[in-house]
């Protein structure tokens, strides 16, 4: 009954740790036909992420995150399925940022106590990335731009 048991054990595990990645690119018809309306510039699927909250106070601190995201002509999403990260469109009110650090690309949400950054490397042009995601943001009623 032991060895059996352990079997089973032995079993789970190899198909656990064989199993790929769960993928995150997906999306509702509704949301997909949007974006596509919109102009899609940028998308990946099943990027790590570094997710930082609370920054520069005692609670701060980060972990890894996969998820995707899409940046249009007017929306930025990062996303888990239909789970939402950040989601930037023209009328969004809360404070956004975007910067670059050498190949990675930093978006910078909120203020204060509630600032959450979410960084990433794309796998192509940081700078074009940059470019596109600015746009987006410059078009909000994000707080930056008031």
């Amino acid at each position: 009954m032991k060895l059996l048991r352990g079997a089973l054990v032995a079993a789970a595990v190899v198909a656990t740790v064989g199993c790929p990645p769960a993928d995150t690119g997906r999306l509702s018809a509704t949301r997909e036909s949007q974006l596509a309306r919109e102009g899609i510039r940028h998308r990946v699927a099943n990027l790590t992420f570094r997710y930082t909250h609370d920054a520069g106070t005692r609670e701060s601190g980060w972990e890894e995150r996969v998820a995707s995201i899409v940046v249009t002509d007017s929306t930025v999403l990062i996303h888990k399925n239909d789970k939402i990260g950040i989601e930037i469109t023209p009328t969004s009110r809360r404070f956004y940022a975007v910067s670059r650090e050498y190949d990675r690309v930093r978006i910078n949400a909120g203020s204060g106590r509630s600032r959450e950054t979410w960084s990433f490397a794309p796998p192509d042009s940081s700078p074009e990335w940059t470019a596109a995601i600015r746009a987006v943001i410059r078009a909000s009623k994000s707080e930056a731009n008031r």
